[in-house]
């Protein structure tokens, strides 16, 4: 046994983490070593901070670490066990997974490409027209897609459009219920015995259940409805689910949960990390240039790019891969949990220990991405003949270990990948970014370090940008394509 980080008695470390623990975690890590052990009011918690200590644990011990922990308000009243992302390892999870991956594996992808690539027009065009608005329009695609993925909705008009406000309340609430600390039950569970009356937090934790998950059963019981009477869909992922829905064992209530969890797990990581690459884009101008040269030597000025484009532009791969590994949407990852006891390298670690992986730490390693790991650099992804690396051990061919690890991996990770490489190559096939200009006309340099988060999920503290177009047709071509696109939905 080796001897952890002290802490006080009975809270053990809770007060001396923070909203940005990864940083404490990153410097314990130099301290303590790969694992660190924590005590959070009893409940034992380990911190992996390496690629091979999460690869070792969570990857190639998966059968022993693919729960989640124990959460009394997200996991078990907010969302009744039955959120994919937070529900315990069991049956439930695995017929919910095997209906997930069904509808999102890699030989389905392609079937959202038309939809990504409308989308990524729009983007562009909406920050075209309004630079000033661009987080709105970054919002309003990430959104966009994830329902026209999910439910075959046409384009949104707004990240508020009243279509989804239900779905985009119960996003925001399962967020903030699932961030360590929000609720103390969590951490001191004699907590949930306290009455409704005198718990303000589970009476609204159940009222907000029951009220979404009557719109989140409308949402997904149309399309269920048009399956079943044999009309013809276009692809969608509630069109498989509903085809595949008994094979898999699952209630209309799950399998509408299943559709509204795709959107809460992938609409506020996707802006998010679209939100990074803006940022990188104006404080990081040589990478920016470096990508349009490619775009503009592949594609030209003659058409819009799309997915035929994917095999041809490296640089812009690249560029996507280390936008993910630079700065993380969710340093931290989503907390895994053992289901025995076990012991790894002297260390042992109790059944039901809570295992954080710290991406950041795992993402910024100067063992596996050099010296330089902390700078943002596309070309650690290429070889000197401008094709793509293979990925570091345990990144799964990622690069990075963004999406997680083991059987809790991010599902949908290769639809992501194609929405957010159509999104980053039509901007930049249309607009350069730039930073504001003081009074003397110097550039006022963004700040890459503070960042803003509602829960889980982090992304850069507000700045602003500046567009222009990188040849005159570019306008008139988007705007052209932004017509047709929406005459084709109207």
């Amino acid at each position: 046994m080796r001897l952890f980080f002290p802490g006080l008695p009975f809270f053990g470390n809770l007060f001396q983490l923070n909203h940005e623990s990864w940083h404490i975690f990153t410097e314990w890590k130099k301290i303590y070593g790969p694992i660190v052990y924590l005590n959070i009011g009893g409940q034992p918690v380990v911190v992996l901070n390496t690629h091979k200590v999460a690869g070792d644990l969570l990857d190639r011990r998966a059968i022993n670490y693919s729960d989640r922990p124990r959460l009394v308000v997200a996991g078990e009243i907010l969302t009744r066990g039955i959120m994919l992302g937070l529900t315990r390892y069991g049956d439930v999870w695995r017929r919910m997974r095997r209906a997930c991956h069904e509808a999102l594996n890699p030989g389905v992808a392609s079937n959202y490409h038309q939809s990504q690539q409308a989308e990524a027009v729009l983007l562009a065009y909406g920050i075209m027209k309004q630079p000033d608005l661009w987080f709105h329009h970054l919002r309003r695609v990430a959104a966009s897609t994830i329902t026209s993925m999910l439910y075959d909705m046409p384009p949104l008009e707004s990240p508020t459009d009243p279509s989804i406000a239900n779905i985009n309340n119960m996003a925001a609430r399962i967020t903030k219920s699932s961030y360590p600390g929000t609720h103390l039950v969590e951490f001191f569970t004699f907590l949930e015995y306290l009455p409704k009356s005198l718990a303000k937090w589970k009476r609204e934790a159940d009222e907000w259940y029951q009220r979404y998950t009557v719109g989140f059963e409308k949402s997904y019981e149309v399309i269920h409805d048009r399956v079943m009477a044999g009309e013809e869909q276009r692809p969608s992922f509630c069109a498989t689910l509903a085809e595949t829905q008994s094979r898999h064992h699952l209630s209309n209530k799950e399998a509408s949960w299943l559709a509204a969890t795709m959107y809460i797990a992938g609409s506020e990581t996707t802006s998010s990390c679209l939100s990074w690459f803006m940022l990188c884009m104006i404080a990081f101008r040589d990478a920016q240039a470096k990508a349009a040269k490619e775009i503009e030597e592949v594609i030209g000025h003659s058409r819009l790019p799309s997915f035929a484009d994917w095999d041809h532009l490296p640089y812009v791969r690249a560029l996507l891969k280390e936008v993910l590994r630079w700065h993380t949407v969710d340093p931290l990852g989503l907390p895994h949990a053992s289901v025995e006891d076990d012991y790894y390298e002297g260390y042992f670690i109790p059944k039901g220990t809570i295992c954080i992986p710290n991406v950041w730490a795992m993402n910024r390693d100067p063992d596996i991405y050099g010296p330089n790991a902390h700078l943002f650099r596309p070309e650690r992804h290429l070889d000197e003949h401008n094709r793509l690396n293979p990925s570091p051990a345990d990144t799964k061919d990622e690069g990075h270990v963004t999406y997680g690890f083991g059987r809790r991996i991010c599902v949908g990770r290769h639809v992501a990948n194609y929405s957010l490489f159509i999104d980053i190559a039509t901007i930049l096939w249309a607009l350069k970014l730039e930073p504001e200009r003081d009074a003397e006309g110097n550039y006022i340099e963004p700040d890459v370090v503070s960042i803003v988060s509602d829960g889980l999920v982090v992304r850069p503290a507000p700045f602003n940008i500046v567009t222009s177009l990188r040849f005159p047709e570019a306008e008139n071509m988007l705007a052209n394509t932004r017509e047709e696109i929406l005459q084709a939905h109207s």
